[in-house]
């Protein structure tokens, strides 16, 4: 038994090595806090050179707050379920319900708040900058 153990944690090491020195790795976000899970659902090279699209569910628990942050490209956002206020860097701030939209520009500062008593979710599809970070925290 100790053989399958020393095995298997060998295996891990290799496909971590493998996965975070891949160039996928500089897509992957920075570490989400508590309370919010993102799903990477399809990535795809465009016509337009250097560009790529990306395609994420993000969910947020009640209350969570994702902190300001801004992307290499354009965000088009569908709320999936709950309430999400969007606070985009000098603008007022704009609530979604389910089935609305939002778009973002590219390197647009900007925070989501999950405002609802339950779970809320969005659509997040991104029109970016091939090879850059997806999440860039702002300052």
């Amino acid at each position: 038994m100790k053989t399958y153990f020393a095995i298997a944690s060998a295996s891990a090491a290799l496909v971590s090595l493998f996965v975070f020195s891949s160039p996928a790795y500089a897509h992957m976000p920075q570490a989400q806090p508590p309370g919010i899970a993102r799903t990477d659902l399809q990535r795809h090279d465009l016509t337009a050179p250097g560009r790529e699209v990306v395609q994420v569910r993000v969910d947020f628990a009640p209350g969570v707050v994702a902190p300001k942050h801004s992307h290499p490209g354009e965000e088009i956002v569908y709320a999936v379920e709950g309430l999400l206020e969007y606070q985009l860097e000098g603008k007022p701030p704009v609530t979604l319900k389910a089935g609305e939209v939002l778009f973002i520009p590219a390197g647009a500062n900007h925070r989501v708040t999950n405002v609802g008593s339950g779970n809320a979710a969005e659509l997040a599809t991104y029109i970016v900058e091939k090879g850059k970070p997806l999440v860039v925290l702002g300052k």
